[in-house]
């Protein structure tokens, strides 16, 4: 079996409800307009709050699409970044369609990123070790938890998400299920210093 046709059968075995595989070529065509924040790489940019997405679960891709066209996501006012996300997210016309690029996504190549936060290393390796419980040791996540990956993503990232939750702009819609599980943990991260730490520290894991 060939890398594309083992990522198709794994995309398609994620796909809750439905047994068609999901379809790459669609999905690449579907993807021109996340290029135009992702990139084509998919590794982002800071400027308009776009995460690195290559290499993304497919699991995690279609879930935060669906909370987005769900209305989980993207409709907070102050949610600068997340507003303007939720129109690329209703571009996707259904199930399929969010199944065929988060397939393409996750078969992406992702590119190295370069440490941007300041912080202390040690001492987010400490408060790590609530985020481990979920995301794990090295940080590639856990599907049984619903834990995305965190390794390799920018630390700028990290950290504006982990605000995010804490401030409520993530984590307080009950559409959002998961996401109100995490922002009881952003709440144990004291302050900004203590988010630039950890999100530091985990810019370290490879």
């Amino acid at each position: 079996m060939t890398k594309t046709a083992a990522l198709v059968c794994i995309a398609s075995l994620g796909l809750a409800g439905t047994a068609v595989a999901a379809d790459l070529d669609k999905g690449k065509a579907s993807y021109e307009v996340c290029a135009a924040c992702h990139g084509p790489d998919g590794g982002g940019n800071k400027d308009l709050n776009a995460p690195l997405i290559a290499g993304m679960p497919a699991w995690y891709t279609e879930r935060q699409l669906q909370n987005f066209k769900d209305g989980a996501r993207g409709t907070d006012p102050k949610d600068i970044y997340g507003v303007q996300m939720r129109p690329m997210a209703m571009t996707l016309a259904d199930a399929d369609a969010i199944a065929n690029v988060a397939a393409y996504i996750e078969a992406m190549e992702a590119p190295a990123v370069k440490a941007t936060v300041e912080g202390d290393v040690e001492k987010g390796k400490t408060a790590y070790a609530t985020c481990a419980a979920c995301h794990g040791p090295d940080g590639s996540g856990m599907e049984a938890l619903n834990s995305p990956p965190l390794a390799g993503q920018h630390d700028w990232y990290i950290a504006r998400q982990l605000e995010a939750y804490k401030s409520g702009l993530r984590g307080t819609n009950p559409k959002d299920t998961f996401g109100m599980q995490m922002r009881p943990m952003s709440m144990m991260l004291a302050d900004e210093q203590a988010i630039h730490d950890v999100a530091a520290y985990i810019a370290t894991l490879d």
